[in-house]
């Protein structure tokens, strides 16, 4: 089939990168965000055109002229590989077969931006990713194949995403193409009695509120786990917490540090204790929470979140 494929950073580059390796299909245009003053080309600009494959990057898919160009490649299927670009049904349609689109969760669950880190940070033990034939709507349309991926206790935004979203979504990209040049590839409306949709999770929504349970500190800290950071206060200033572990163990009031070692700097929860292992402290570099309170004179006893 003729392809296009639309894509952004490090999954749209590799999502294209496994097409063309698989070598079945003829890739003949890729569609990526413009470029932004001063910032870097996106990687999957990069590696088209060191492909010699055609990239245009369009504000908009509603101007005549863009459409026009994509109906003059004359395409079978767009493949829509992480785009945040809004691409319009006029747009959608002009390949033969439509377009699918990648999401990283079950649809209709957790549609919206940051689809991975709310499920972490609810406890869920399960998420998983998607294709769909999108619609106008946020992440509707009916699904094309799905997959799950199980959340670990200890797993974090970062772990599900790079050790298990990132490469299952590139081999179901390829899945779902084969299905599409099958014939009558599978076309489920979603669920609307089970949507769920989440916002950005943001600064605002990563701060933690240490009264919560140790269960649901943890849990909150994982999820944000390397974006945004889940954060707290200390001394008036943000102080961002990444690695951790949790404890049944407690001593003191919510929030404050009761112990401080080598291992880190031991937060008691509701119910329980963060141990603390790696922070991030007023826009300064990462660092081991033991280095953390040795360099600022961080004590037994004081109190996060003031």
């Amino acid at each position: 089939m003729r392809l296009i494929v639309m894509g952004q950073q490090a999954f749209g580059k590799s999502a294209l990168e496994a097409i063309l390796d698989k070598g079945v299909d003829d890739v003949v245009a890729v569609y990526c965000a413009p470029d932004k003053d001063g910032k870097p080309a996106d990687p999957i600009k990069d590696f088209a055109l060191e492909k010699g494959l055609p990239v245009y990057q369009p504000d908009n898919f509603k101007d005549k002229d863009v459409l026009d160009e994509m109906r003059g490649l004359n395409a079978d299927l767009c493949v829509m590989a992480y785009v945040i670009i809004f691409v319009p049904e006029e747009a959608r349609d002009i390949p033969t077969h439509g377009s699918i689109c990648f999401h990283p969760s079950l649809l209709p669950l957790h549609r919206g931006p940051s689809s991975i880190n709310w499920p972490i940070m609810w406890g869920a033990t399960k998420t998983g990713l998607s294709y769909f034939w999108p619609d106008d709507g946020l992440d509707e349309g009916e699904i094309l194949i799905q997959k799950e991926v199980d959340i670990g206790p200890d797993d974090t935004l970062g772990s599900i995403y790079f050790d298990q979203v990132f490469p299952l979504g590139i081999a179901t990209t390829l899945e779902a193409i084969d299905l599409v040049r099958s014939g009558n590839p599978p076309k489920i409306v979603q669920d609307e009695s089970k949507a769920t949709y989440e916002g950005w999770c943001n600064k605002k929504a990563a701060e933690i509120d240490w009264s919560r349970s140790v269960g649901e500190v943890y849990n909150h800290i994982r999820g944000c786990n390397p974006q945004p950071g889940a954060w707290t206060t200390l001394n008036g200033e943000t102080l961002q917490i990444f690695d951790s572990e949790k404890t049944d163990a407690a001593f003191g009031r919510v929030g404050q540090i009761s112990k401080i070692d080598d291992s880190g700097m031991l937060v008691t929860a509701g119910r329980g204790a963060i141990l603390v292992k790696r922070v991030k402290y007023a826009g300064g570099k990462k660092v081991t929470a033991a280095e953390f309170a040795t360099e600022n004179g961080v004590v037994t006893g004081a109190k996060l979140g003031t």
